[in-house]
Parts: C-alpha cells; structure tokens; sequence
C-alpha cells in the first residue's frame, strides 16, 4: 500500500467513524427535542434497542422503538442526554462496526418525578444508504439510575 492509500484509507475511516458518531448525536438531539421521528432515523429499521439492564424494555424494529419514543415524548417534561467517549471499531467488512459511548441523561416526567442516569451504551453498526446506523443499543447503568416515577 502506497503512502497515499493509506491516506485514503485513513480518511475513509475517520469518516466512518464520525458519521457513526453523528448517529449518536442525532438520537440524544431527537430525544431532547421530543422528536422521535429525529431519534429513530439513528436506527436500522431492524434495530434492536435493550435498555433491561436499566430497569426499561427492549425493543425490536422501527414500530416498537417508536412507540416508546413517543410515549416517552408524551411523559416526559424536560431532559437532556450527553453521550461522549466514543469508541469505535470498524469490522474489517467494511459494513458493520462495533462501539460504545457514555450517556448522561437528567430530567423530569411531567408528572414532576426526577430521573438521572449514567450508562454505557454497547452499540453494533450498520452502514446503510443513508450513512452508518445504530443496528442494535444495549444500555448498561455505570452508576445506580434514579428513575423513581418514570414510567415512559
């Protein structure tokens, strides 16, 4: 391999792992902005989401994880969701990637009932059409959640 291949390669790959990232970003923005049409164009349509470590459900498929966007749209008040440390390992197939990252999410169920949690999402990738997607989120508590009255 050329010194410009490899170049090449390394572009490629930085790509690839920013758009990954930017799928991230998007769900967390789509949350917190109550839209969950924004939160589900992170995901493949067979997308699994398992949030059971953390006391929630797991889903499978577009129409489940919608759902529970939109019920949690409806319950929740305020909140916000920071996802940082990024890790990020690109399969040699060059059309699936493994990963994870860190969320922080706070807020309130319009109820008034607080929740915090700190958790490691463990994510599979998919490149698509439309740019790498979340294939399938595994949603771990790094701390103990505080999630008294969330019932979303």
């Amino acid at each position: 391999m050329t010194t410009t291949q490899a170049a090449g390669a390394q572009d490629t790959r930085t790509a690839d792992v920013l758009d990954i990232q930017r799928a991230t970003h998007v769900y967390a923005r789509g949350l917190d902005r109550f839209d969950p049409a924004q939160a589900l164009s992170a995901f493949t349509d067979d997308a699994v989401w398992d949030a059971t470590p953390v006391g929630l459900e797991r889903l499978e498929g577009h129409a489940a994880i919608r759902a529970f966007f939109e019920r949690d749209a409806a319950a929740i008040a305020d909140q916000f969701h920071v996802i940082t440390n990024h890790v990020v390992d690109l399969d040699e197939d060059g059309v699936t990637a493994r990963g994870t990252n860190y969320v922080f999410s706070e807020g309130h169920t319009v109820s008034g009932a607080a929740f915090r949690a700190i958790a490691l999402n463990e994510d599979v990738y998919r490149r698509t059409p439309d740019g790498w997607r979340i294939a399938s989120r595994r949603i771990s508590a790094l701390t103990p959640p505080q999630m008294d009255g969330f019932d979303a």
